[in-house]
């Protein structure tokens, strides 16, 4: 075999797995569309009362072992965003959809969300990443503001 005719076998195998990735892609686009398509029709307004979120993996929940064999052996594996919430009688722990609800959730209180199953799809009053890390800095400021205040001594 000459160089030139590796380079050419390099070239077909470099085409023929390209064209492969670009058709693959594309159909796991489709189907992750296709999925949050129905999630949104399937999605209800709840008020839950949020007592604990962190981000652990789904074998550390206490989800039912039925649901638990159903999920792909990579879902068991991977970190989500787990929250543990109060919705009506039940406790029930529920998992965030995005980092962005996951973060804007608040502990403690009773909120309005969109849920879809055990999925956390959207909340009402969620806040972008911009109104956010406003938010946050307004809270440092003023902590500190605060904080530096001088004390009045009553004499």
């Amino acid at each position: 075999m000459t160089f030139l005719d590796v380079m050419i076998l390099i070239a077909v195998i470099v085409g023929v797995v390209g064209t492969g990735l670009y058709f693959f892609t594309r159909w796991a686009t489709k189907r992750v569309g296709d999925q949050q398509q129905m999630m949104q029709n399937m999605s209800q307004s709840l008020t839950i009362y949020v007592i604990d979120k962190k981000r652990d993996k789904l074998t550390n929940a206490n989800f039912p072992k039925q649901m638990l064999e159903q999920m792909p052996k990579r879902a068991a594996l991977m970190k989500m965003y787990l929250i543990k919430a109060k919705v009506g009688p039940q406790i029930l722990t529920m998992i965030a959809s995005d980092k962005n609800i996951y973060n804007a959730l608040p502990m403690k209180k009773n909120i309005k969300v969109d849920a879809s199953g055990i999925y956390i799809t959207g909340m009402q009053g969620l806040k972008s990443k911009q109104e956010m890390k406003a938010a946050e800095k307004a809270k440092k400021e003023a902590s500190k503001n605060t904080s530096k205040a001088p004390k009045k001594d009553k004499a």
